[in-house]
């Protein structure tokens, strides 16, 4: 495997040169305000949302355990995800907001850091955590609850410039 990928004109950067999965190094890079915000959802029956709203769940507050799993994930993500660099994270917000239209709860993150690198994989892990937390404690109403839609929604800071979802 070459370090340049067939489909971009530009060198991978996680990838040494014989092609290896490396670390970034951005001790050169000047620390920059950098922000993320990642959404998804979970979709449900119509019951379960209506028990989950009424706080009718077999393990307690289901939402505001979803918003601080998806919190304590952001700050983990470094060591949940190989090559991410560990950052100091100065704002994590998690929305757990219900949608009655799915029915089901739209998750969303906003991550914001001073730092070297931006912190896309930390919104991103946030609701992803979040998500599956919100499935796990609501697992006993509904098996077959799904999560979708997991994508990153706009960023902000960088060389690389400004990313938002169209």
């Amino acid at each position: 495997m070459t370090q340049e990928n067939s489909q971009f004109s530009f060198p991978l950067s996680h990838l040494d040169s014989e092609g290896q999965a490396q670390m970034v190094d951005v001790s050169a890079k000047v620390p920059t305000l950098r922000e993320a915000v990642a959404a998804g959802r979970v979709r449900m029956l119509p019951e379960t949302f209506a028990a989950i709203q009424a706080g009718n769940t077999p393990k307690g507050d289901v939402l505001a355990t979803a918003r601080l799993a998806g919190i304590m994930a952001a700050k983990q993500t470094a060591n949940l995800i190989p090559l991410c660099h560990s950052l100091p994270l100065q704002k994590i917000e998690v929305l757990v907001l219900p949608d009655p239209l799915l029915p089901g709860y739209q998750i969303q993150a906003t991550v914001k850091t001073k730092a070297e690198t931006g912190v896309e994989m930390e919104a991103l892990t946030a609701v992803a955590v979040a998500a599956l937390t919100l499935y796990d404690m609501a697992k006993a109403l509904q098996k077959s609850m799904q999560i979708e839609c997991i994508q990153l929604i706009s960023k902000t800071g960088g060389k690389s410039g400004d990313y938002f979802c169209t």
